[in-house]
């Protein structure tokens, strides 16, 4: 085990869920609290922790596609993929909280879902485990997906 990539790995992934927090923190009481939501959208306590969990499997993903060496171009491509999702994920929370745009946002999560479909297919070529511990969060995009077009659609 390669401590030190395990920890960068983590550690990445949890500063770009830091940077999006930054963004959401300012408008989540607010701007956030006075949108209209869609019946099943979840109470705001459940997203922290959900977000931390996924950012921790992130982590442990791509540190065992890593560990692999990036002399491996396929690793190399997996590393470099994974890391332009992972701006994508960061960038979605500066367009919907940020710039409090829930259109602009609706199109950064549908690339920021492709960027991960992209991930887990790569991936899967060179972990089985890394890809599996991506499924968690492409169903929970997929489920921001469907909230963020409810919300644009409900507030025009």
């Amino acid at each position: 085990m390669n401590v030190f990539k395990l920890l960068v790995s983590i550690l990445a992934c949890q500063v770009a869920g830091g940077i999006g927090a930054i963004f959401t923190a300012q408008s989540v009481s607010n701007w956030y609290a006075a949108l209209n939501r869609p019946y099943f959208s979840p109470p705001n306590w459940i997203f922290a922790p959900v977000w931390t969990i996924l950012y921790l499997l992130m982590g442990l993903s791509l540190y065992l596609v890593w560990k692999k060496g990036l002399e491996n171009k396929q690793v190399k491509t997996g590393v470099m993929v994974f890391l332009f999702q992972l701006f994508l994920n960061s960038l979605w929370s500066f367009l919907f909280f940020g710039l409090q745009s829930s259109f602009y946002a609706f199109i950064g999560i549908i690339f920021l879902w492709l960027a991960i479909l992209i991930t887990i297919i790569i991936f899967s070529k060179i972990s089985k485990k890394a890809a599996y511990l991506l499924l968690p969060y492409i169903i929970w995009v997929s489920f921001a997906a469907l909230l963020n077009f409810n919300i644009w659609q409900l507030n025009p």
